[in-house]
């Protein structure tokens, strides 16, 4: 697909005033940050991690050869006006300031999808952007009618157990689309979900210290960084190590 589901997708380029510094800890080939999402408590973790995607991983190989499926990873966040601040370079003497009053909640809602395709386990980044809006369970429904459309048979998405994840809605797509299969993540597990590790790239690493002049511009800038993301596989990969989800070996069912 040359462009994600959902949003706008031409974006000028935004210049930020201030470059995010590199805080260590970072991969060194990708520039991964760590998830931002607290390690999740002893009693939500799994023992072993075939137990949370084992419903998803097929245990005959034969079955998951004769389905191929693709498997995608889906979660949601949002990005305020006011940055996450990160250390920065600047010449001697001279201080960097950002000029943010830290008083605006106005944010731009944000939806992504990391798929990997059945056969060549190839990732994909499918996404869509709601300024000064949320995903409800209407615009999730949209978000999973657009995926559909571009990946062929049938689909296995994970996601956490939110409440747009569920209900009357959500229950009437998936009778109209068989083909599509839910999975759900155990509760307060988010370090599960490699798409916690793409927000924290992008919030802080690309979007560190830029203070937009609105939510218009925000989204662009938004837009044109996932895109890029979209076609960098190897960083995708590298984002996707940051998370405790094994990367598939197998097909799912």
């Amino acid at each position: 697909m040359d462009c994600p589901p959902g949003g706008r997708l031409d974006s000028s380029a935004v210049r930020r005033e201030f470059s995010p510094g590199l805080p260590t800890g970072l991969a060194a080939a990708a520039g991964v940050q760590p998830s931002e999402a607290p390690p999740p408590p002893p009693a939500a973790e799994p023992a072993d991690h075939r137990s949370v995607v084992g419903r998803g991983l097929a245990a005959d190989p034969k079955k998951a050869a004769a389905s191929k499926a693709h498997l995608v990873l889906i979660d949601e966040t949002g990005l305020f006006l006011n940055p996450l601040v990160r250390r920065t370079w600047a010449q001697i003497g001279q201080t960097p300031v950002i000029d943010a009053d830290g008083g605006h909640r106005d944010k731009v809602s944000a939806i992504a999808g990391l798929s990997v395709s059945p056969t060549a386990q190839r990732l994909g980044l499918y996404f869509a952007t709601e300024p000064d809006g949320f995903f409800t369970a209407p615009k999730v429904v949209e978000f999973l009618r657009d995926l559909l459309k571009h990946l062929r048979g049938p689909v296995v998405v994970v996601w956490d157990r939110g409440g747009n994840h569920k209900g009357p809605l959500i229950r009437r797509f998936l009778a109209r689309n068989r083909r599509l299969r839910l999975e759900y993540l155990p509760p307060w597990a988010p370090d599960l979900n490699p798409v916690e590790p793409v927000w924290s790239w992008l919030k802080g690493g690309e979007l560190a210290n830029f203070v937009p002049a609105d939510t218009q511009v925000l989204d662009e800038e938004i837009i044109d960084r996932l895109i890029g993301l979209k076609f960098d596989p190897e960083l995708l990969r590298a984002l996707w190590g940051r998370s405790d989800m094994p990367f598939p070996t197998r097909r799912v069912q």
